[in-house]
């Protein structure tokens, strides 16, 4: 389902402007749709009043809840069903933080990610993109969404703007505080200054040389790494928010002196952040994280070089949730490691 949709069944049920706005921000705040005594109990037009409850379970089973995986840092890993009995995965993060999916598996085919290694399966409609918002706002407060989980943002631009849009005016989360994750599209680069709502960028980067960043990101659009990050320091620019680089870092693959020497190359006076954030092993797949030492040293050397540098984790690590892992380990039948059934009812 997308946002006009609804909207479009709001209209016909007799909303008005009002109830529109109110209706979407209930819903997208996980707060009850009573209308409370100031409004009186006739808010709501009739025929809106009448349809509510089975609208409402509608929204409700835009996204349900399979199983949950709690990690020691704080975070869930969350697996959800949609109505098509495909799933996804989304992720509590500490400090009121939220991951989510814009896609049925990814295109792009990263290498070390196992969402990339089943392809595309499809879209996920910018309503259910929102209601993954809902059903992780009636679990815990989430004040930042970041737009990382399952699928390429770029690749569902229109979906994920929409839900955006959404999230940065009824939702009411900071606008900064929506974080738009792309390996790197032009199409991005156009549409994001445009709209109302400007998310901060996020780049997944993961090499500076153009051969090897097209090994780990086979299907990615093909821009080299300078042309990248000059685009994204400009969108930078436009909205005031740094652009943060999202580096995963592979032992023996983008470790070494050289990727630090390119990075310093690219991103040094930039407006930019790095984050590098130390490989969540896959079952199956050959790449490693390098040694904690390692990761550690790297970061100091660019941070000394003067590239503002977050040594970061993978949310998850413990539970073995890395992107993906939840859903194919599902899909191959294999047991959850740690499964926390429970029910939840956003927006109503």
């Amino acid at each position: 389902m997308r946002i006009a949709e609804l909207q479009a069944r709001l209209r016909a049920l007799g909303a008005k402007p009002l109830h529109e706005q109110r209706f979407l921000r209930r819903w997208a705040q996980a707060l009850p749709m009573d209308a409370g005594k100031q409004r009186g109990d006739d808010f709501w037009p009739l025929a809106l009043r009448e349809a509510l409850p089975a609208l409402l379970a509608e929204l409700q089973g835009l996204t349900v809840l399979r199983s949950q995986h709690p990690g020691e840092d704080g975070s869930a890993r969350l697996l959800l069903g949609l109505v098509d009995a495909q799933t996804v995965e989304a992720v509590l993060l500490p400090r009121d933080g939220l991951c989510v999916s814009t896609q049925v598996g990814c295109a792009v085919g990263c290498v070390f990610c196992m969402t990339g290694q089943g392809g595309l399966i499809r879209q996920v409609g910018s309503a259910e993109i929102v209601a993954q918002v809902a059903l992780a706002r009636s679990m815990r407060p989430v004040k930042k969404v970041v737009f990382m989980g399952m699928g390429e943002p770029a690749h569902n631009l229109d979906n994920v703007l929409d839900a955006i849009d959404l999230l940065g005016t009824a939702g009411g989360i900071g606008h900064k505080n929506l974080v738009f994750s792309t390996v790197g599209d032009r199409r991005a680069f156009e549409r994001l200054p445009q709209g109302r709502v400007k998310p901060a960028l996020a780049l997944s980067l993961h090499s500076t040389k153009t051969a090897l960043r097209k090994q780990l990101l086979p299907r990615a659009p093909e821009i080299e790494p300078d042309e990248l990050v000059a685009l994204g320091a400009a969108y930078a620019a436009h909205t005031g928010y740094p652009m943060q680089v999202q580096w995963t870092l592979m032992q023996g693959v983008n470790d070494g002196d050289d990727e630090i020497e390119g990075l310093v190359r690219l991103l040094r006076g930039t407006y930019a952040v790095l984050n590098l954030i130390p490989y969540n092993a896959v079952d199956g797949l050959r790449f490693e994280r390098p040694a904690p030492e390692r990761a550690a040293e790297i970061a100091r050397t660019l941070h000394r070089r003067g590239i503002l540098t977050k040594l970061r984790q993978s949310a998850g690590q413990d539970v073995e949730g890395g992107c993906g892992q939840l859903r194919a380990r599902e899909a191959a039948g294999r047991p959850q490691r740690i499964v926390v059934h429970a029910t939840a009812t956003p927006g109503a």
